[in-house]
């Protein structure tokens, strides 16, 4: 008999379940609150500013972390590890951006990163080149599938718009 069917069969002798669910308060959320996303980011060494110096939603002068998915928090985090660059989020969740697709600010799933040589120099050695966006935009992928794009906006400061589809960076 094999270990795990003993396993098995042991448990059901004891009358123990032979499976269990953790409680729905022990599951880790899908997104953060802002207060949480900030913790984590200044735990890890990752800053953001706000043009507005302020963090709410509704307001597009503001830097809100309310609602980005866990994925997204720890990607920034894995590339501040692995590029050994400084890295400034400069938009999250905020409304202002484009509500087109799935992937995009106010679902969680990005950020805009403020532009270094150090991050720049990272993105473009370590990510392949993955053609250009509809707006002009050069795309970078990296190995996990994560898109950079260096987003020249009409107005506002040259960033990184980053897509995160996972934790990686």
């Amino acid at each position: 008999m094999r270990s795990s069917a003993l396993a098995t069969v042991f448990v059901a002798a004891l009358g123990l379940p032979l499976a269990a669910t953790a409680p729905a308060s022990a599951v880790a959320p899908v997104t953060y609150t802002h207060a949480q996303a900030a913790k984590e980011f200044r735990a890890h060494g990752v800053s953001w500013t706000s043009s507005g110096h302020c963090d709410n939603r509704d307001d597009s002068r503001c830097t809100s972390f309310t609602g980005i998915r866990r994925t997204t928090v720890s990607g920034v985090i894995a590339l501040k590890r692995t590029s050994h660059c400084a890295v400034t989020v400069t938009a999250g969740t905020e409304k202002g951006h484009s509500r087109t697709g799935k992937y995009r600010h106010d679902n969680g799933y990005k950020v805009d990163l403020h532009v270094t040589n150090c991050l720049d120099t990272y993105i473009r050695k370590h990510f392949r080149s993955a053609g250009t966006r509809g707006d002009g935009a050069k795309l970078y992928k990296s190995a996990n599938g994560n898109v950079y794009a260096y987003e020249k906006p009409k107005k506002g400061a040259l960033h990184w718009d980053v897509t995160y589809y996972n934790g990686s960076a």
